[in-house]
């Protein structure tokens, strides 16, 4: 979590770019395990009904976020998770980061 308190400022700025209505933080980077090789894990939520933008939102996105946690970045779609194991796992372990 400290690593994501020291860029939560950018984090929001990249955010409000990219029409993001909602991110969480799951994972490593929470529990303290974070790994030289570990990535990063998110969940996002992007308002756009427009596929062209919502495509362009999530990849600047994820790039931003690459790019300030100079680590790999493993962006879930809220609406694109299906497996309700791992919904049910995420919901009770995510963070909030950012929300509008």
């Amino acid at each position: 979590m400290k690593e994501i308190n020291l860029h939560i400022s950018e984090i929001s700025t990249l955010c409000k770019l990219n029409n993001v209505q909602s991110l969480f933080a799951f994972g490593s980077i929470l529990k303290g395990s974070l790994q030289p090789e570990s990535d990063v894990d998110l969940v996002v939520a992007i308002e756009d009904k427009d596929p062209l933008k919502y495509s362009d939102y999530y990849f600047d996105l994820k790039d931003g976020l690459e790019k300030i946690f100079e680590r790999r970045i493993d962006l879930l779609e809220e609406k694109a998770i299906r497996n309700p194991f791992l919904k049910k796992e995420i919901d009770n372990n995510k963070v909030l980061l950012y929300a509008k």
